[in-house]
C-alpha cells in the first residue's frame, strides 16, 4: 500500500477535528436528559457538559438498537452516520456539549447527501430557542410522548 491509500484508510473512521467520541454509559445517560430533535432517519440528543477536567471539544456518541436488525445491519447504519458526520464540516457542534445520534432504520436507505443535510439541520435545531420550547421533559423522568 502506498502512502495516499494508507491515509485514506486511516481517515475513514475519524470524526471531524474538535469532535471526540462518547464511549461511557453514564455519559450517554446524561445526554439523554437534555434536548432532543427528531429527524426522519435519526434523533439527535444534546446536553451541556458540566465543567470537568475532560478535554475541551464536542463529543458525539452513536446508538443503534437491536430492534433495527442484526449486528451487520446495525454496524452499516452506524458507519453511515459516522461518515456523514465526518464529512459535515459545517456542524454547529458546541465545544461544551455532548451529543448522541440515535439511529432509525431509515438512516440506511436515506440518500447520503440528504443524510448529511439532516445532520447539519439537527445540530442547528437542537440549539435553537424553538427546540428548547418544544422538547421539555416531565420532571419525573418518564417520556409521555408515546
Amino acid at each position: 500500500m502506498d502512502a495516499p491509500e494508507a491515509d485514506a484508510v486511516s481517515d475513514a473512521g475519524r470524526l471531524p477535528s474538535g469532535i471526540a467520541r462518547l464511549r461511557r454509559r453514564p455519559d450517554f445517560q446524561r445526554v439523554a436528559q437534555g434536548r432532543r430533535v427528531r429527524m426522519g432517519s435519526f434523533a439527535l440528543q444534546a446536553n451541556k457538559r458540566a465543567a470537568a477536567p475532560e478535554p475541551p471539544g464536542a463529543r458525539v456518541g452513536f446508538t443503534v438498537t437491536k430492534k433495527l436488525g442484526g449486528a451487520v445491519l446495525r454496524n452499516r447504519i452506524r458507519r453511515r452516520l459516522k461518515e456523514a458526520l465526518r464529512l459535515s464540516a459545517d456542524l454547529e457542534a458546541r465545544p461544551d456539549h455532548d451529543y448522541v445520534v440515535m439511529a432509525q432504520k431509515e438512516a440506511l436507505g436515506r440518500r447520503f447527501d440528504l443524510l448529511r443535510a439532516d445532520l447539519a439541520r439537527a445540530f442547528s435545531l437542537v440549539h435553537s430557542s424553538a427546540s428548547r420550547a418544544g422538547s421539555t421533559r416531565p420532571s419525573n423522568g418518564r417520556d409521555t410522548r408515546r
